[in-house]
């Protein structure tokens, strides 16, 4: 029999905070002789909140009394009890997760009810949850085509390319719409950025703080800014001025994109053709979408229009549900219940030959600083896929590459957690406990199915032991 659930997501960004409020169908889709399995069966937004200007107190420091106030404004416009609330996700992104007391603000926002994912979101994960709140999942296994999707913000510029619905490259760029302010009556100039006054200087642009705004010159800036959009995209030749916006890594070059799609607060700035006041909202973010949309390198990829665009990163449950592990487990005591664990996945194919050891070791090392923040790495749980058929030899690469691949957790004394699609659970962990000479804790359960930016909750073994309770969390835009 299905059930009603309501959900929230609350996103507070570099330049905006909103929420969102979905109403969820779950309903428990296994036989009555199985396990239980509940899962989404249908969903719909039913209250969208104004969009804030995210209070600061200084530009380091988060103003959290001001975005408490907010989200309980928001709570009682909606007509919404913190007592309705059955699951959700605050998730802080952007420059914001860079403030320095980015934690207090999770700490005061988790109490707002709810089974929540609660977490700060570094550039990889962001540009995962905006590309798939904007559709660029879904496009790109729709049309077996590979599909970015940018997402412009005030700070930063994240981009997340999809195949087949799965993530397969990121990167963040130093462009935003806010990186520049501008007084919406004097069009004087308030605030540069650090990031982006390296590249006024080094074009020797006449844009300075204090100083009024030079149309021109500020033109000039945004069509370079949308230059390096297309450089790192692959669109247009890469030259030496698109590694000054790139925030620390950038693009690969050894597959083409078919489409891209835009998402944040500027993509209504190049979808939108009708023409806004110039600094409209105290920014160049109108300036920067202009350029973007008229930018030669767009003749040579196809646009397309996203689901969400300012929206695209308020997440909620997009997908929720509880499942059982199999029978071949292994865990250390003392582990359980853990919650809230971000999983980064790994694909070994189906292909009886060999592992690809170097590849997948790379893959999870990149895949696990994701998830590394202000010189703190969150634990993460590692998702094995793929319908390879394990032979004895190849477990024993599998727990040679999860050693190498998880090192910078392993280092960290954090347990080593597999969620591994095949029936192997146990035998990969006795091996992996067999050549792991630093002993970390560890958890090794089969039979599950996750993928990059869910997240999980696992509990306190049944059924003596043999079986775990997972329960996965799939952000995704809350509607």
């Amino acid at each position: 029999m299905a059930e009603k659930i309501l959900s929230v997501g609350i996103d507070v960004g570099t330049t905006t905070t909103q929420l969102i409020f979905s109403e969820l169908l779950i309903e428990n889709t296994a036989s009555d002789f199985s396990v239980p399995c509940i899962k989404i069966i249908d969903k719909k937004i039913i209250y969208r909140s104004e969009i804030y200007f995210t209070p600061l107190i200084t530009p380091t420091k988060i103003d959290v009394q001001k975005i408490k106030e907010l989200i309980e404004h928001e709570y009682q416009k909606g007509k919404i009890a913190k007592s309705d609330i059955s699951t959700g996700a605050v998730i802080i992104t952007g420059e914001t997760a860079r403030k320095e007391n980015s934690e207090s603000v999770l700490n005061s926002l988790s109490d707002f009810a709810g089974d929540f994912v609660v977490a700060t979101a570094g550039p990889e994960l962001e540009s995962i949850l905006a590309g798939r709140g904007a559709g660029a999942d879904i496009e790109s296994k729709s049309r077996h085509e590979v599909v970015a999707n940018v997402d412009i913000g005030g700070g930063t510029t994240n981009i997340s390319v999809f195949k087949n619905g799965e993530v397969i490259d990121t990167c963040c760029l130093d462009i935003g719409g806010r990186l520049i302010k501008v007084d919406k009556i004097t069009h004087r100039v308030t605030y540069i950025s650090k990031k982006i006054q390296k590249l006024i200087e080094i074009n020797s642009l006449n844009i300075h703080e204090n100083s009024l705004i030079n149309n021109s010159e500020l033109m000039k800036l945004t069509k370079i800014l949308s230059s390096g959009i297309g450089e790192v995209l692959n669109v247009s030749k890469r030259t030496e001025l698109s590694k000054y916006m790139v925030t620390d890594k950038t693009l690969r070059e050894d597959y083409k994109i078919d489409h891209v799609m835009f998402s944040g607060g500027v993509a209504d700035c190049i979808y939108q053709k009708e023409s806004k006041e110039a600094f409209e909202f105290g920014d160049i973010g109108v300036n920067l979408g202009k350029s973007i949309s008229e930018s030669y390198w767009l003749e040579n990829i196809n646009v397309i229009k996203s689901i969400e665009t300012i929206r695209a990163t308020v997440i909620g449950a997009g997908n929720h549900t509880t499942t059982i592990s199999g029978s071949t487990i292994l865990y250390s005591k003392g582990v359980f219940p853990l919650k809230n664990i971000p999983v980064v996945s790994v694909d070994v194919g189906d292909e009886e030959d060999e592992l690809r050891q170097d590849d997948l070791i790379e893959t999870i090392e990149t895949k696990i600083k994701w998830f590394e923040l202000s010189d703190e790495q969150q634990l993460v749980a590692l998702s094995i896929s793929g319908n390879r058929k394990f032979s004895f030899k190849n477990i024993e690469e599998m727990a040679d590459i999860v050693l190498k691949g998880m090192d910078l957790l392993l280092a960290k004394d954090r347990p080593i957690i597999i969620i591994i699609e095949k029936d192997i659970g146990k035998i990969l962990g006795l091996m992996i406990q067999k050549v792991n000479l630093r002993n970390n804790p560890l958890i090794c359960i089969d039979s599950i199915k996750v993928r990059d930016g869910d997240y999980i909750d696992i509990g306190t073994p049944l059924s003596g032991g043999k079986v775990v309770p997972v329960v996965v969390k799939t952000l995704a835009l809350g509607y």
